[in-house]
């Protein structure tokens, strides 16, 4: 911690008394500098300790000298007596005191070049320890990287060692926060998110500081700490920015990895090479689970598969990346639920299948998720569209367009409102053609039911008299 005037006043050797700016002696040291001119303004920095003996000053100029130090940021000032001066001028004291600067008065016995060796010991010793706080911090982070903490390890680190709360930002929205409640701070910097293209950004919140920094990574992504920084503090920010790019990007390659080698395992086992496909992934250090399997597809946005893929990452099952889709092979009960909470997925269900059936079970996975999408639901089992007949062996979309297309002049004529002819061709077509039984149940007379039998027929241009083209309009009325 960097010496203060406080600290400098109570170093009894020197024997200095503090005159003015008894609230203000916390001012740290920057360093100190002797100077007898009236107007040293130009040879300082700020945050400087002023020594002089007053030997251009009187009780006529020091005032204005007084206030050329406030000007200039200087912590203090050191004035000798027992040479120029034998007491510190009283229009010196004065003025220091109404504009707030600390002033000590420095006894003839004490050299200037005391003071100066007490400030320069206090420097030497709060670099050093700086530079072994930096040093401790940066093997601290570099090891949470590369152990098993992780990016998340690194965040929970850097907030103890600059105590403060961090939040690391997926373009704008937080994707980890330490502490948790920090999370309520990701709105209130959305705005700075959005106007931060690379680089460090400084913005104030709820009146404390926080730093912005863009991370070099594939992705964009942003660490924020509110903290308040030292110079040891930006250091360990800055190291924590660099530590943890390497650890988001290592973990992105170690994903893609896996993804890969599950997606080449999926593929070995719609190939049949079940036993191998097995043999690698407990090599990998993973493992299936136990045969026969409940087999599983999902399709939807690639953000939804994404989301998907990454909820089931800690679960015991098996997904991999299948073109447009995600397969899993596991239960089905947790994994519908993830992809429920992941939204705007569809899916479909087979199994269980051994190893040596899976390629089959897949296919029907893929027909049930297709007729899920079809029909809008989260999940279609192929036991569910199986039961639906000769339609479970057609691709949805291919039926309801072919559907569509079949029956469009029927449904164009019936919204002019000139009569319901889709629906007395499907209750004529369920009850095999009977003319009566199906005027009953449409509550029309025979010879009006026959007439339009008679307009769908010529609508169609199809002969209803024929077995084939009545299965083909039956299929047709069910998609």
């Amino acid at each position: 911690m960097a010496l203060t005037m406080a600290g400098l006043a109570a170093e009894r050797p020197l024997g200095l008394r503090v005159l003015t700016g008894g609230t203000l002696l916390d001012r740290p040291i920057g360093w100190v500098h002797p100077t007898e001119l009236t107007d040293p303004q130009a040879f300082l920095e700020g945050g400087e300790l002023l020594l002089t003996t007053g030997l251009a000053l009187d009780e006529e100029t020091s005032p204005a000298y007084v206030r050329r130090l406030v000007d200039a940021g200087v912590a203090g000032l050191g004035f000798g007596v027992g040479l120029s001066h034998e007491t510190v001028p009283r229009a010196l004291v004065a003025t220091a005191a109404e504009v707030g600067l600390p002033v000590l008065e420095v006894p003839r016995e004490t050299p200037f070049i005391a003071i100066t060796r007490a400030v320069s010991r206090a420097v030497a010793a709060d670099e050093y320890a700086t530079t072994v706080r930096i040093g401790r911090a940066q093997q601290e982070l570099t090891r949470t990287a590369v152990g098993k903490g992780g990016p998340a390890g690194v965040l929970r680190k850097l907030a103890k060692l600059v105590d403060g709360w961090v939040l690391l930002f997926d373009r704008t929205t937080v994707s980890e926060a330490t502490p948790a409640s920090a999370r309520a701070y990701g709105p209130s910097l959305r705005e700075e998110l959005e106007r931060l293209r690379t680089g460090t950004r400084v913005v104030v919140l709820d009146g404390q500081e926080v730093v912005l920094q863009t991370l070099d990574t594939g992705a964009r992504r942003v660490l924020a700490v509110g903290a308040s920084l030292d110079t040891a503090g930006r250091h360990i920010v800055n190291t924590a920015v660099s530590v943890l790019s390497l650890a988001l990007e290592q973990d992105r390659a170690q994903a893609a990895a896996r993804e890969a080698l599950r997606t080449g395992l999926l593929e070995l086992l719609v190939g049949g090479q079940a036993e191998l496909a097995l043999r690698v992934l407990a090599a990998s250090g993973a493992e299936a689970p136990a045969a026969p399997w409940s087999v599983l597809v999902f399709a939807g946005p690639p953000a939804a598969r994404r989301k998907l893929l990454d909820a089931l990452e800690n679960e015991p099952v098996f997904a991999a990346r299948h073109g447009s889709t995600v397969v899993v092979l596991g239960a089905a009960d947790a994994v519908t639920d993830a992809a429920l909470r992941a939204g705007g997925l569809h899916g479909g269900l087979a199994g269980p299948v051994t190893a040596a059936d899976f390629a089959a079970g897949l296919e029907q996975a893929e027909l049930a998720c297709r007729v899920a999408e079809a029909e809008g639901k989260l999940l279609v089992s192929a036991a569910e569209h199986s039961a639906r007949g000769l339609l479970s062996l057609i691709d949805p979309v291919v039926a309801r367009v072919y559907g569509e297309n079949l029956l469009a002049p029927l449904r164009r004529h019936d919204e002019t409102g000139r009569g319901d002819l889709e629906t007395s061709l499907r209750c004529w077509l369920e009850h095999h053609g009977h003319w009566d039984i199906a005027a009953a149940r449409l509550g029309v007379h025979r010879h009006t039911l026959r007439n339009r039998i008679t307009k769908v027929q010529d609508l169609l241009g199809r002969d209803l008299d024929s077995p084939g083209v009545r299965a083909e309009l039956w299929v047709a009325l069910q998609t």
